[in-house]
């Protein structure tokens, strides 16, 4: 085992506990980026100029009306930056645009004294603009031919070679909807600055070092004149990886040229229709399979919605590409990848980064292709498994580490869940009830852990004990509610050999950690716990060269334990605190700089080869579902889990974060429908689901009515801090269980060995009409039975 990997006597990692700040969630104690507000002196509120057409050009802008209006203080434009106008790293976001690119973008800000006169101050101001034609959907960008960014080629295999060996060929598309994050929170940022002009931003970012890069070339200004700090947010799931920096930009330029902080924070309605979401897709494809229904070749191209610039658009088709394969084998494939250019929101970082879109295809194709094979669902995804020790490879190069844990998790979902038996239930019940029909879906994923670019793939951590034995941790990761900051309190623990009660953790901020990476990828446990892990071994050998000083013996042979530290072989022991100080007094030093690279990456975005993930992550899901044949209407009955965390830092926190993806992952396959103007009209554009009223988020009236989620056991990765693995995006993709149980209870209306599309997300709408089809099918069939038999009594 691995020196990372290694766990030592009496470990603080692996044991269940709360979340770090749950007393002061649930008691409303925690403090969020724009609480702060209420703790600043003299501070100014910003409120956006939106315009709301799909695409202008802006011909003349007037602020005189707004400047008059009571309050007002300053109408923030173009004329006022200093450095670069744009928002952006590709260099495609203006800041201040002068063609708006989206029904609701900003074309100015407004500085008031409360934030009713910086509303009332957005309202008066004039706007001349000279409509454009916009592209709206997927559908038109595609026709137009309307691209933009990389257009990603991923190739292995002999394509023609595999459609000819195949014994059946189907082809087909595919579109499915984006998804609103939908975070508690929405975008917020407090820019001070201070008598030296030193900018100090608080703000609800996932990327505290991006945020402070943007505000410095917005300003015209270096890194080191610009602080972020980030305390922590009120949910992120990849909104908050890109998107804040523009607005962090704009309260540091207000506070800049006023002298007084700034506040900007979007109410609900702003930061829906300002903010970008989860890529939508559309995949033509064409695929085929031997006679025994394994897979031979792939061929397809997936467009995904990137909106009106690039931002994240890149590397999440990429990603999509890398994930298209899922859990299966596909010895011949060509999927190429392109952007569609629209005029909506700039579409961002989600959790699963892509990933959720290019499995969704496969698991879409193999649940529309296994009744034309003949075969059961689970079957076909069974017969077609990566299968260890036979040298294969993902369709991009890398090779398939730890294959035998996908057949594992799988035959253990099946005994777990009861799955033979219960599959006999449901045939029972479904005969007795024409009019309900359930169905059980077993469903799993691959998912690789590691950020595309592989530059990103470092962390940092400054680790400080001071003189009374207390330590005091700063990483580079950012708490969105996920967990991380525990389970970094445990690694340091854990590391140092002390009880958890002497560690604390400092708000995440880029004067203490540099130059860090966004907090996604679910990379952050990885990264931010090498670097912590590495920061405290640095002290412990220190200490430990002090201890054996004292307690006589050589340092290679102390051992520190729960805050104890003694020699191998010997009865005499050095308490924590009297350690610490005895080292102070020594002059040793008590701080340290820890660093983490990800080792083993290599990766060509050109050739679209490569080893771009350290490890991969498994987990199968089984749901049985109910489903009304009158309205559609259907209930999650019950959800199995088993996913692969390798030796969990923090179960109780793991298991949380399965609960969670999984529910969200159920949330944009079944509920949450994105409704956007695409009409000719004057509202264009415009978002219609910009509400919690119209835009339908899961509840506990979605949860499943029994869930039982178990981490898998005996898991242990090597070379990973201290044996784990990620767990944020790899849940949400087991709820492609719930939507493959949707399409089969649909089809259960209809006659054996139907297949059935299914929309996406499948609303009880869809899934009516899916039964629908469903009935038209069996009723077809019945006609052409009753005419056979017509004809068979004609010939008597």
């Amino acid at each position: 085992m691995s020196h990372l990997s290694e766990i030592p006597e009496k470990p603080v990692v692996g044991v269940s506990m709360p979340h770090e700040s749950a007393n002061l969630h649930v008691t409303g104690a925690a403090l969020y980026t724009d609480d702060l507000v209420y703790r600043t002196k003299d501070v100014l509120h910003a409120y956006p100029v939106q315009v709301m057409k799909a695409r202008a050009k802006v011909t003349a802008l007037r602020t005189e009306a707004a400047l008059a209006v009571p309050g007002v203080v300053r109408v923030l434009t173009v004329a006022d930056v200093p450095g670069v106008n744009d928002a952006g790293m590709k260099h495609d976001e203006p800041l201040f645009p002068d063609e708006v690119q989206y029904y609701g973008h900003s074309v100015a800000w407004v500085l008031g004294e409360t934030l009713e006169a910086a509303r009332l101050g957005a309202a008066a101001v004039e706007v001349e603009l000279e409509e454009l034609p916009s592209i709206m959907t997927l559908k038109e960008a595609i026709a137009a031919e309307a691209f933009h960014g990389a257009r990603p080629l991923m190739v292995t295999g002999d394509i023609d070679a595999g459609f000819e060996e195949s014994a059946h060929v189907f082809e087909g598309e595919f579109q499915f909807q984006d998804q609103e994050h939908f975070y508690l929170e929405t975008h917020a940022a407090l820019a001070q600055i201070d008598e030296n002009g030193q900018l100090f931003i608080q703000s609800s970012t996932q990327h505290p070092s991006e945020t402070q890069e943007i505000v410095a070339h917005v300003l015209g200004i270096h890194s080191h004149e610009v602080t972020v700090q980030c305390l922590r947010m009120g949910g992120g799931f990849g909104g908050k990886e890109m998107q804040p920096h523009g607005f962090a930009a704009v309260a540091a330029l207000g506070a800049k040229l006023t002298g007084r902080p700034v506040r900007l924070r979007l109410n609900r309605t702003q930061d829906l229709t300002m903010s970008g979401k989860r890529h939508g897709f559309h995949a033509k494809w064409k695929i085929g399979f031997d006679a025994q229904g394994r897979i031979q070749a792939l061929d397809a191209t997936l467009t995904s919605d990137g909106g009106w610039s690039l931002d994240l658009s890149e590397p999440v088709t990429a990603r999509a590409l890398c994930h298209i394969d899922n859990t299966y084998w596909i010895p011949n494939a060509r999927v190429a990848g392109r952007i569609a250019k629209t005029n909506k929101v700039s579409n961002t970082a989600f959790r699963g980064f892509g990933g959720p879109q290019g499995m969704l295809v496969m698991e879409d194709i193999l649940g529309r292709c296994a009744p034309q094979l003949g075969l059961d669902p689970m079957e076909l995804r069974e017969r077609n498994f990566y299968q260890p020790g036979q040298g294969q490879t993902t369709p991009y190069g890398q090779p398939v580490t730890q294959a035998e844990r996908i057949s594992l998790i799988w035959d253990q979902i099946q005994q777990n869940a009861g799955i033979a038996d219960r599959k006999r239930e449901i045939a029972a019940f479904n005969a007795a009830h024409p009019h309900t029909k359930r169905a059980l879906a077993i469903t799993n994923i691959k998912f690789g852990i590691s950020f595309n670019l592989t530059a990103f793939n470092q962390g940092g951590a400054l680790v400080l004990i001071y003189k009374d034995g207390s330590v005091l941790i700063n990483h580079g990761g950012t708490e969105m509610g996920q967990g991380l900051h525990t389970k970094m309190m445990q690694v340091a623990a854990t590391s140092l050999g002390i009880p958890l009660h002497k560690v604390r953790l400092a708000p995440t901020r880029t004067d203490k950690v540099p130059n860090t990476s966004a907090t996604a990828a679910s990379s952050g446990a990885d990264l931010n716990g090498g670097a912590i892990k590495n920061a405290c071994e640095q002290l412990r050998e220190r200490l430990q060269q002090v201890a054996a000083g004292q307690l006589g013996g050589n340092a290679s042979d102390v051992r520190i334990v729960d805050g104890v530290a003694r020699v191998l072989g010997s009865d005499k022991e050095l308490a924590w605190d009297d350690l610490v100080h005895t080292a102070y007094f020594q002059r040793v030093q008590l701080s340290a700089a820890g660093y983490y690279r990800t080792e083993g990456l290599h990766w060509n975005a050109q050739t679209f080869r490569g080893s771009p993930f350290k490890y991969f992550s498994y987990g199968a899901a089984a749901a049985e579902v109910e489903v009304d044949g009158f309205t559609g209407g259907y209930r999650i009955r019950r959800v199995d889990i088993i996913h692969d965390v390798g030796d969990s830092l923090s179960p109780l926190i793991d298991i949380g974060q399965v609960e969670g993806g999984f529910v969200q992952g159920a949330g944009w396959l079944t509920l949450e429908d994105m409704r956007w103007d695409t009409s000719e009209g004057p509202n264009r554009g415009r978002l219609l689901t910009q509400a919690a009223s119209t835009y339908k988020l899961p509840s506990f009236s979605e949860m499943p009515e029994e869930f039982n989620v178990s981490l898998l056991q005996n898991a242990s990765e090597e070379g990973a801090v201290y044996g784990s693995k990620a767990v944020g995006e790899p849940p949400l993709m087991l709820a492609f269980s719930v939507r493959e149980a949707l399409r089969q209870a649909a089809a259960a209306f209809g006659p054996s060995g139907l297949s059935l599309e299914l929309g996406a997300p499948a609303t009880p709408e869809a899934v009516f009409w899916a039964i629908q089809n469903a009935r038209a099918a069996g009723a077809k069939l019945d006609v052409s039975e009753i005419s056979a038999d017509t004809a068979a009594l004609s010939n008597v």
